[in-house]
């Protein structure tokens, strides 16, 4: 317990501007970083529970760039706009999440894929620019529960994928 208070003392830098949503995945890691490294997959299961993605240009590498619209259930249309700025296959992804390329409002992300048994664990921890705008993502975007139904229809969509062998 004092070591868990110690690591959490030394990174209060973060602390407040961060979200850390995580979950355990019944498929392999490979599969698992597959889905979220390739348009075909993102585009069947990416977003809160509603919501559709239409891709714009995507290109998976280090400053590479995925342009896409999310489509709300309400109707309501999302600009967003990813690039990656670290990726370590099939262990690692850092990237640069905003409405533009020039948001100044864009956040980090990184994702990390981690075995878990036969299963994988994702943790997905995003850093907003200040405590404000991690706030209003809270709250007015539902940024927890959308980043939890975002990784529960990942889950559903990989290990339906592995069920019927769907991968090519």
């Amino acid at each position: 317990m004092a070591e868990a208070e110690q690591k959490t003392q030394a990174e209060p830098t973060t602390a407040d501007r961060e979200v850390t949503i995580s979950r355990v995945v019944d498929a392999p890691r490979e599969l698992v970083f597959e889905a979220f490294t390739e348009v075909r997959h993102l585009s069947q299961w990416w977003g809160p529970e509603g919501f559709t993605t239409t891709t714009r240009s995507f290109e998976f590498r280090v400053g590479g760039e995925w342009a896409f619209m999310m489509h709300g259930p309400d109707g309501t249309d999302y600009s967003e706009w990813i690039t990656w700025t670290e990726i370590v296959a099939p262990e690692w992804i850092a990237l640069l999440h905003g409405e533009s390329r020039d948001d100044p409002n864009a956040f980090v992300s990184t994702l990390a894929f981690t075995p878990d048994g036969t299963a994988t664990r994702v943790v997905m921890r995003t850093v907003f620019p200040t405590k404000e705008l991690r706030d209003e993502a809270v709250e007015k975007y539902h940024a927890i529960e959308g980043g939890q139904q975002t990784l529960g229809n990942l889950a559903a969509y990989v290990t339906e994928t592995l069920r019927n062998g769907a991968r090519g």
